[in-house]
C-alpha cells in the first residue's frame, strides 16, 4: 500500500506545557483528509535543508480533535530542527507532514502494566496510560529535565507514577533504567511499554527480556534517539542493533 501524500498544516496556537514542553496544534486544509482518532501514532514533520535535501522528524500525536492535532515538542539548549522550528513557529506557519503511521499500545487484558520513557515518550505514555482500563494496575516510569517538567497525567488509580529527574539524558543512561529496576515485579502477565534514549533502551531491553524474561509478545521496547546523532544516523544504528539483538 502506498503511504498517504504529504498533507499541508497550520500553526494555529502554542502552548509551554512545562518548562521543556512546547504543545504546537496544528490544524488547517490537513485535517479535512487527516483521519480520525490518531492520538498516540506517530507523525512525520517535514522540513528542507539550505542545499534543498528533505528531511523528516518523527513525532507522536498528542490529541486529536475534529479541527486540530496536538504535538509536544521537547525543547532543550542544542535542540535539532523540529525543536528549533516549534520554538519559532508563529500562528499561521505551515508544515506539511506524512503519516500517520500506526500506534504502539500495550495490551490491555495483561494482568499489569510497566510503561517507561524520557520526555520524548512522554507523549506516547500519556496516550497508553489514558487508554488503560480503570483497573488497571501497574507502575509508568518517566525521565524528565527538571522537577518543574513533572506534568498531571490521567492515569488509572491502580497506576503509580515515579518521576526520574535527570538533566542529562544520554549522558547519564543510568537513570531511567535504575528506576526501573528498583520497581516490584507484580505477580501475573505483565505488559512492558518503553522508549527512550539509545544507551537506555538498550539497558532497559536487557533487563526486560533477560533478568525478568518477559515474553515477546507482552514487550515493546524501542529507542528514540541517540546521543551525539541526527534521526537519521539513529535509524541506522537501530537497524544493526536489531540485526545484532535479534
Amino acid at each position: 500500500m502506498s503511504r498517504p501524500a504529504p498533507r499541508r498544516f497550520t500553526v494555529l496556537d502554542k502552548t509551554l506545557i512545562t518548562p521543556h514542553m512546547l504543545r504546537v496544534t496544528l490544524g488547517g486544509e490537513g485535517m479535512q483528509t487527516f483521519p480520525a482518532d490518531q492520538a498516540g501514532t506517530y507523525i512525520k514533520l517535514m522540513f528542507t535543508r539550505e542545499d534543498g535535501t528533505p528531511f523528516m522528524r518523527t513525532y507522536t500525536v498528542r490529541a486529536q480533535r475534529d479541527d486540530a492535532i496536538d504535538v509536544d515538542v521537547v525543547l532543550h539548549e542544542d535542540g535539532g530542527p523540529a525543536a528549533q522550528w516549534a520554538d519559532s513557529a508563529a500562528a499561521g506557519d505551515t508544515i506539511e507532514i506524512g503519516g500517520p503511521g500506526p500506534r504502539k499500545r500495550v495490551d490491555d487484558s495483561a494482568d499489569w502494566f510497566l510503561l517507561a520513557g524520557d520526555m520524548t515518550a512522554l507523549p506516547a505514555i500519556s496516550d497508553n496510560l489514558e487508554n488503560l482500563p480503570a483497573h488497571a494496575r501497574g507502575h509508568a516510569v518517566i525521565e524528565v529535565l527538571s522537577e518543574a517538567d513533572i506534568q498531571p497525567l490521567d492515569a488509572p488509580e491502580g497506576i503509580e507514577l515515579h518521576w526520574v529527574v535527570n538533566e542529562h539524558p544520554g549522558e547519564d543512561s543510568e537513570a531511567l533504567p535504575d528506576a526501573v529496576r528498583t520497581i516490584d515485579w507484580q505477580d501475573g502477565r505483565p505488559a512492558v511499554w518503553a522508549a527512550c534514549e539509545f544507551s537506555a533502551m538498550r539497558q532497559l531491553r536487557h533487563y526486560f527480556k533477560t533478568e525478568r524474561a518477559v515474553a515477546k509478545s507482552d514487550l515493546y521496547v524501542s529507542s528514540y534517539w541517540k546521543l551525539g546523532l541526527n534521526e537519521e544516523r539513529h535509524k541506522s544504528a537501530k537497524q544493526e542493533d536489531a540485526e545484532q539483538s535479534g
